[in-house]
């Protein structure tokens, strides 16, 4: 399991898998609002890292990220860790 550290959200943490097609299978949030992220999590689990990052990326909440935002962020700090 992947971890990414939140910068700016309630959220504090977010723990997330992706298989070797590229497939976001499970996401996990510590911290923040609970039923809005496990719908996050719900609607992504399944899709392709490059299509999370473009659906998630920009969403702002508060200090101009969101916990959507920061999910995007992970997934494109992961291709770079992994060359993808």
């Amino acid at each position: 399991m992947n971890t990414y550290k939140t910068k700016g959200t309630c959220s504090t943490l977010i723990q997330f898998d992706v298989d070797k097609d590229g497939i976001l299978t499970e996401v996990k949030y510590t911290g923040g609002c609970r039923g809005n992220l496990q719908a996050v999590s719900r609607l992504v689990e399944g899709k392709h890292i490059d299509e999370v990052i473009f659906l998630l990326k920009g969403i702002e909440c508060r200090g101009n990220t969101s916990c959507a935002d920061q999910l995007a962020t992970a997934l494109e700090q992961y291709k770079e860790k992994n060359n993808l």
